[in-house]
């Protein structure tokens, strides 16, 4: 039989792992730059921290289990949850804002799709506490510069935003009734993701009110805030909207942002400004999305509190390096390999020791071949300096050592040697 990682998880080669730590290094600086702080929480809760949230409709697309105290639990499909929950249990003794990242892996049982795995990786950031846009565009800004780091601009991807505050009284104002809304953005939801043809469809099939349909469909072409405006000029969340989009501008984003009214997130419990980001081409799944909701700390019990966050996959992300060739090249690295002329075994480990000690990433040959075959070995682990042990050099108090880069050998003494090799071009 031969054995296969399960369905939608993925085994990290090296090559792999290089790749992944990479990015995560990439996430962490991005979000140190901002001022973001790191949290976690544990891989699996209460079925109850999901459910609280979306319903028990959510459990479908869940890793359930029952432990052995006969406790529900379920392996963790998002952070937000377990974030609200950390909030809520020290919401007085938390100073705010709060500005938390974490990186976890997640998982959710989910049809297999381009884009989509069960077990992935996702960087989270949010703000807490703060009610301002200002706290949207900051975190807006914040995802576009993490892109930006991995080496994509804006001719590679663009974020689109649009606010579900705004769509609210927008489709109240044309005739959608209160009750309807929630299932109107699930509908909305697949705008993007169907032929305009069932899209079209899906909202007369909605509605029994066609001119509630038509007015519904006018708003969804909109393609600027000044054709909200055509449609109701008294609307208070379009100043948010604008706001924002001022912000954004002063911070030199305005390249990677546009109005969007199509985009609703299918969460529930989205309650103001939302956006996603996609690739510029729009031939892949939303590279990353998010919003506000003010509403879910106190649903877990805490005190009221304002809050934005967003998310990014590792899956499509790195679907997009990869089409753009924006990854680095995968290769070993290390500082010094120790290649031997002799036997001598034990004096090729005091070396090695010895520049180990010194702070050096050390290889060596584990089972002692031929000058070629190490030379060989040298080459594979990425060495930038060759030490040659057990030389005539060594003997009068020097070390023979080579610079692979160009190629150029150096005699230098023994005393000298890490100093020396420190000072050298590009080391």
């Amino acid at each position: 039989m031969e054995w296969q990682a399960p369905k939608g998880t993925r085994d990290f080669y090296p090559e792999d792992a290089i790749i992944r730590d990479y990015i995560f290094d990439s996430w962490r600086k991005s979000c140190e730059k901002y001022g973001f702080e790191p949290y976690d929480a544990p891989v699996f809760e209460h079925l109850e921290v999901y459910t609280q949230k979306s319903g028990d409709e959510i459990e479908g697309q869940l890793y359930t289990f029952e432990d052995k105290g006969g406790r529900k639990l379920a392996l963790r499909p998002e952070m937000t949850p377990s974030l609200a929950r950390m909030v809520a249990a020290r919401c007085r003794e938390l100073k705010k804002p709060i500005k938390w990242y974490s990186i976890p892996k997640l998982f959710r049982y989910e049809k297999m799709q381009k884009g989509r795995l069960r077990e992935f990786f996702q960087l989270n950031m949010d703000i807490l506490g703060i009610d301002d846009v200002c706290a949207d565009a900051e975190l807006i800004a914040a995802a576009i510069d993490m892109l930006c780091n991995l080496g994509l601009s804006s001719k590679d991807f663009q974020v689109h935003i649009s606010s579900r505050t705004l769509l609210e009284q927008l489709f109240l104002f044309v005739g959608v009734k209160q009750g309807e809304l929630l299932k109107l953005y699930a509908i909305l939801d697949k705008m993007n993701k169907v032929t305009p043809e069932n899209f079209n469809l899906m909202l007369d099939e909605f509605f029994t009110d066609k001119n509630v349909a038509q007015s519904v469909k006018k708003i969804l072409s909109a393609k600027t805030l000044d054709e909200i405006l055509e449609i109701n000029s008294e609307i208070e969340p379009i100043l948010e909207i604008k706001k924002l989009f001022e912000y954004l501008q002063v911070l030199g984003f305005q390249d990677f942002v546009k109005f969007d009214v199509s985009v609703v997130r299918g969460l529930a419990y989205y309650t103001g400004v939302v956006f996603e980001i996609f690739d510029k081409k729009r031939t892949m799944r939303a590279i990353a999305g998010g919003g506000r909701y003010d509403k879910l700390v106190e649903l877990y019990g805490g005190q009221p509190t304002p809050a934005v966050g967003f998310a990014v996959g590792d899956v499509v992300l790195c679907d997009l390096l990869k089409e753009l060739n924006k990854l680095p090249e995968i290769k070993q690295n290390c500082d010094l390999f120790i290649v031997s002329f002799d036997k001598d075994y034990a004096n090729l480990l005091k070396i090695v020791k010895k520049f180990r000690e010194n702070n050096f990433s050390v290889q060596y040959p584990l089972k002692l071949g031929n000058f070629g075959k190490q030379m060989k070995q040298a080459n594979e682990a990425g060495a930038k300096i060759v030490i040659f042990a057990g030389s005539q050099e060594e003997s009068e108090g020097n070390y023979k050592l080579k610079i692979m880069k160009t190629g150029e050998e150096k005699v230098v003494l023994k005393e000298e040697i890490a100093k020396k090799i420190r000072e050298f071009e590009n080391f």
